[in-house]
């Protein structure tokens, strides 16, 4: 479990990619305090398990769903990467509950400065639209972002100046993608009020039923 307040930015060493899975080494100082191999790192706001250490960085395999479902296979060496620590039990929450489990990418359409601020504009499909609402969060690339705005095609975020420079977001191009989570609060309320299929009974007319009544 994280909170979408990113600690470090790091820099991939490298991604070995195999056919439909890869390898990722990522420098970092920060997050590898009190980090141990099997301990959860969120890296551009994917939950991976860190398998090999040293005291400058961390390798975690990356699955075929993870690659399937995030941008992390466009990482190249020397990409900056956000990451964070899964959050500690006696921690302040400043963000929003993230899992680390990525909904799926969206695209950026738009940077826009307003003041000390800049707007991103992401495009995303209608799976991930569905569960945003304006003013609620949302996490792109593992950073802990509030919805400005939305409607058919997208939504907007507004980033202040420090999350913009703790963080790769306005380090992004229009055109790049970036990995997206929905609020775990809005899948579970969907999933909820979704009809479910009725589960059939097994039936209780059998030949040993029809027999003690009389009908064999």
């Amino acid at each position: 479990m994280f909170t979408g307040i990113i600690e470090e930015l790091g820099t991939v060493r490298s991604l070995i990619s195999g056919s439909r899975s890869g390898k990722l080494t990522i420098s970092a100082e920060t997050v590898l305090e009190g980090t141990r191999i099997g301990d959860s790192i969120a890296v551009n706001g994917v939950c991976l398990t860190v398998t090999e250490m040293t005291g400058s960085s961390f390798t975690a395999d990356v699955m075929p769903e993870t690659l399937s479902r995030s941008a992390l296979g466009s990482l190249t060496s020397g990409s900056r990467v956000n990451l964070e620590r899964a959050m500690p039990a006696d921690g302040r929450f400043g963000g929003h509950i993230v899992s680390g489990h990525i909904d799926g990418t969206g695209t950026i359409t738009a940077l826009r400065r307003d003041e000390n601020a800049v707007w991103v504009t992401i495009a995303a499909d209608s799976r991930i639209l569905q569960l945003i609402v304006e003013k609620g969060s949302i996490a792109i690339d593992g950073i802990s972002l509030t919805v400005a705005a939305l409607n058919s095609t997208g939504f907007s975020v507004s980033v202040i100046p420090h999350t913009g420079s703790r963080t790769t977001l306005l380090l992004k191009q229009v055109g790049e993608q970036v990995n997206l989570e929905n609020d775990i609060l809005g899948k579970y309320i969907k999933r909820l009020l979704q009809p479910q299929p009725q589960e059939t009974a097994p039936s209780r007319i059998t030949e040993a039923f029809l027999a003690e009544h009389g009908f064999l």
